[in-house]
Parts: structure tokens; sequence; C-alpha cells
């Protein structure tokens, strides 16, 4: 076995001593345990996870599906990106939905605004669809359509070939499709990429590089 287990782990003895786990000699990827935890990947707000090292082909088509849930009103959801300028991203902004493409013309945005400046950032779980079909894109929050005209209809394909990241983007890497920095702090479910009819679900836990996210255990509130 060589990754670490999903759970959370207490009053550990060995020799009838009890281990000190308050004060460890040295820790890497464990985060405290919670009484009440929810089904979903908590995202503490400092870091990423990494997706599909050998890079993801966004190409025509894609449908990314993904449930959130933050009190914060910024916040990277999702970037991939190229070495040129073709990418897509999604990100919070002010407590506002962004969805972004640029299939190698020129960036364009769908923006979901909720009535209230807060109503995406009450802690509640909010469903999101973003969908971009050649030169077409929409964004569905909570059932809420909301679609944009692109005027750069011969461009159709956005070429990435970058890895997929979650929650925030190391500083070294360009995300072309994103304007925010923010760190995403708040719990994430369910991410799920749909190209024509094959659909992957993500396991964070299979990310190849994950900082300052704990897959397997969402907080029911935060400490």
């Amino acid at each position: 076995v060589t990754h670490s287990i999903p759970a959370c782990i207490g009053s550990m003895m060995i020799n009838s001593k009890q281990l000190d786990n308050e004060s460890p000699v040295s820790i890497f990827a464990v985060n405290k345990c919670y009484v009440t935890v929810q089904e979903g990947t908590f995202f503490d707000g400092s870091g990423f996870a990494a997706l599909v090292r050998e890079g993801y082909k966004v190409r025509s088509d894609v449908n990314i599906t993904l449930e959130f849930r933050t009190t914060a009103v910024h916040g990277v959801l999702l970037g991939v990106s190229s070495a040129k300028v073709d990418a897509v991203g999604l990100e919070m902004v002010n407590g506002k939905v962004l969805f972004h493409v640029n299939n190698g013309a020129g960036r364009i945005t769908a923006t979901y605004e909720p009535r209230g400046t807060n109503s995406l950032c009450d802690g509640k779980w909010h469903k999101l669809q973003a969908n971009k079909s050649k030169h077409r894109i929409s964004l569905i929050v909570d059932g809420n359509l909301v679609e944009t005209d692109n005027p750069y209809i011969q461009s159709t394909s956005a070429d990435t070939n970058n890895p997929i990241y979650v929650g925030g983007y190391p500083a070294d890497v360009k995300q072309n499709c994103l304007t925010s920095k923010s760190s995403f702090h708040g719990c994430l479910r369910n991410l799920k990429l749909t190209k024509g009819q094959q659909a992957e679900l993500f396991d964070f836990s299979r990310a190849f590089d994950l900082r300052g996210v704990f897959p397997h255990s969402c907080p029911r509130a935060e400490h």
C-alpha cells in the first residue's frame, strides 16, 4: 500500500503508553478531525489540487459540473490553460461565478450574478454546470441559466495541454482564463468533466499534487 488512509485515527497506544499527537515531531498532509463531516473535499484557502499530470485537452466541447460550499466571496474553482492563450476558467469574484473561455481568438465570459452578494457564500451546497460547445458557452448555477454571445464564431477549439488546477494554482503557473489568484476556501464535491458520452469523475485523493487540500473530509461547521 503506497497511499495514505482517508480517515481519522485517535487514541493510539504503543506499549500501553498513549502517543502525543498534539505536538508531533513532523507532520505532512494531516488535518484535524471533525466530529461531524460531510462527503466532499476541504480546501483550506492556501493551495490547490492538480489533476491529469499529462495535460487535459478541452478542445471543442466540455461540460464541467461540481458542487461547492463556501463562506468566501472570492476563490478559484478550476482552471485549464495552455502555453498560448487557449484556456478555460471557473472562479468566484465578489460572490459571482464567472466562466471564462478562450478558443484562441479572445476571452469570453459567462457571469452568474446572484440577487444577494452572499447568496452563494452562505456555507450551503450549490450546484454549478459550465458548458462549452464549440464557440458557445453557458453557465448554470442552482438551475439558473446564463448564456453569452461570442463574437469569435470561427474559433471553436480550446487547445489546452496543461493539468486541471482546482481551488487555486501554483504561483509559477500561468492561467489565461482566471482573473483571481485567491485560493478557494470551502468544500467541493462531485467534480465531473464530460466530453460527448465520456464522463470522468475526479477523485481528489488521486491528484498528483495537493496543497492545503484534504480529500474525503468536509467539516460541517468550519473551525
